[in-house]
């Protein structure tokens, strides 16, 4: 990398989201100062089938073409012949980019293709069990799955184009051919972490050269049934007794779990110069990026050494000391263990700061979004820098000693002017982002 494009910064000019807490940046900001929980009681599917009691649903996105922002007329035509092979992740990563690139100016503006693209992130799209129920069906006719059937009798019950609604590369091919982006294109499935590392691709990819604008960003969900079911066999979930919205209680002594949650976040990404030149809009600058995976010889993520190594890489890779950081926007699953590798990895990197450092912890209002968790949480701590104030974590009313953190528990703790965006898998990857108000 050269000495003219390593120093290229990197600036934030457009934000478009798809949450249990509305559908735009201003609404999702909004409920966080309002202290209003996405939490509720699930109506996705009906009671009997849904192996969830409790979730987090954007319930507001229909996934119709009328969500997709505002759209000339013949982008709208493509995006509504388009949804028959987009799945309800895809359609929210389509969305949420549409109204990012609205947000960045670019909604009737012709785009430079070749020096634009992409990078998304997601969790693997697992299909809906109506997909191929009826061709399990006709291969169990005495009630027992007969798999010598499957070829002959069951796979022409499967609709011809059910696999393009799943490939976790396909919502970033869609956005580049719906806005024609030819440049760099990357599609990452690395559960949580996939929006930080989506996010911090498009950074670097900028930074180095290879494009001037980006759209980056991530999109997943916990509630759809299989991967309801998966979260239900390998994580810690919260108890689904009492009120929904108290559910999620990152960082409390009485933390039962996490709560499932779906929506998609995404930003555009600009090089500040272009950015200036062309009169944006600038929300936000990424200064730096910081990865680490540690795990143990059975793959289970070592957690708190991961977080630890990828906080001092993004704020070596920023040029930023600890004292720097305004708040932290932690990954605040509201598991027992997570909560507390968080806890140690923060103190780990912090030290004697931590007493006094900030931390918000937003999945108390939505749960956890999958993949497009980080992304989300990431536009919620860009409002935050705006407002100069953190929203205060929900449900957070007893401190527990193994996170002894200064958890934003009241509103209006001082959000300074820039902080970290952490992300963690239960394999122990971790992304950090390291983002701040432009000049800061």
């Amino acid at each position: 990398m050269s000495s003219a494009t390593q120093h290229r910064r990197v600036v934030i000019t457009g934000l478009g989201l798809i949450s249990p807490l509305g559908n735009s940046p201003a609404a999702l900001w909004n409920a966080l100062e309002t202290g209003r929980s996405g939490v509720a009681a699930t109506t996705i599917l009906p009671p009997a089938g849904q192996p969830l009691h409790i979730a987090a649903e954007a319930r507001d996105f229909a996934g119709e073409v009328e969500d997709f922002g505002p759209l000339e007329k013949e982008r709208k035509k493509a995006i509504k012949k388009g949804l028959k092979v987009m799945c309800r992740e895809t359609r929210m990563a389509v969305a949420a980019a549409q109204l990012a690139i609205a947000d960045a100016g670019f909604a009737e503006q012709a785009v430079e293709p070749d020096t634009s693209g992409v990078v998304l992130g997601s969790d693997y799209m697992l299909t809906m069990p109506e997909d191929y129920s009826g061709g399990i069906t006709k291969c169990a006719p005495a009630g027992e799955f007969e798999f010598a059937r499957w070829g002959t009798e069951g796979l022409g019950d499967m609709a011809p184009l059910w696999m393009l609604k799943y490939l976790p590369n396909m919502p970033a091919s869609h956005i580049a051919i719906y806005n024609d982006l030819r440049g760099p294109n990357n599609s990452l499935t690395m559960r949580e972490a996939s929006g930080n590392l989506a996010i911090g691709e498009a950074f670097r990819t900028i930074q180095r050269g290879h494009a001037n604008w980006m759209v980056a960003g991530a999109t997943g969900t916990r509630i759809l049934p299989m991967q309801a079911i998966h979260a239900l066999q390998t994580e810690q979930m919260a108890s689904p007794n009492g009120d929904p919205a108290t559910a999620c209680k990152p960082f409390d002594l009485h933390r039962t779990g996490m709560v499932a949650g779906e929506g998609a976040g995404m930003v555009v990404l600009e090089e500040y110069e272009t950015a200036k030149a062309r009169g944006a809009t600038i929300h936000a600058e990424v200064l730096g990026l910081g990865i680490a995976n540690v795990a143990d010889v059975a793959l289970r993520g070592k957690c708190d050494v991961s977080l630890e190594r990828a906080m001092k890489a993004a704020l070596a890779d920023a040029g930023r000391m600890p004292a720097d950081v305004g708040h932290i926007n932690a990954h605040g699953l509201g598991t027992t263990d997570r909560d507390a590798d968080e806890a140690r990895a923060i103190r780990a990197v912090f030290g004697h700061l931590t007493d006094d450092l900030p931390v918000t912890a937003l999945k108390s209002y939505f749960g956890n979004l999958g993949a497009g968790g980080g992304a989300v949480e990431l536009i919620a701590s860009v409002f935050a820098l705006r407002a100069g104030k953190l929203p205060r974590v929900l449900n957070y009313t007893t401190p527990d000693p193994a996170c002894n953190l200064r958890i934003a528990a009241a509103p209006g703790l001082p959000s300074g002017a820039c902080f970290l965006n952490l992300s963690v898998t239960p394999q122990g990857q971790s992304a950090v982002l390291c983002v701040a108000a432009v000049g800061n």
